[in-house]
């Protein structure tokens, strides 16, 4: 199993990103994806998911201004980032499922959000 995230960078406060995630090794359309962050000093925190069936779901501090998307034939994931706030600087990962534990995570793109 392989996911390797790509997109991350410095932008300004109301700036927008889109980051992917490319996979590979495991049945990408069969598999409910998610995106997680970790800022420094912080817990793990989960952004947002999509389902096999592109039911999305997010977390309330990026509602709104977060979409997650997925090309299943690319077995690829996306996030879309706007409105960026400083708060949303954090180091950016993709996995498998919805768990904060043990599951398939790749290393992550860094995104931080300064003037």
């Amino acid at each position: 199993v392989q996911l390797v995230e790509s997109g991350g960078g410095l932008v300004e406060p109301g700036g927008s990103l889109r980051l992917s995630c490319s996979t590979s090794g495991f049945s990408f359309g069969d598999t409910y994806m998610s995106w997680v962050r970790q800022a420094p000093g912080k817990d793990l925190e989960w952004v947002s998911g999509i389902s096999r069936y592109r039911a999305t779901e997010y977390a309330d501090s990026v509602k709104g201004r977060f979409s997650i998307s997925r090309d299943n034939a690319k077995n690829t994931l996306y996030l879309q980032m706007n409105s960026l706030k400083s708060e949303d600087t954090a180091l950016y990962s993709c996995q498998t499922g919805v768990s904060l534990g043990l599951t398939n995570r790749g290393q992550g793109t860094q995104v931080t959000v300064s003037s």
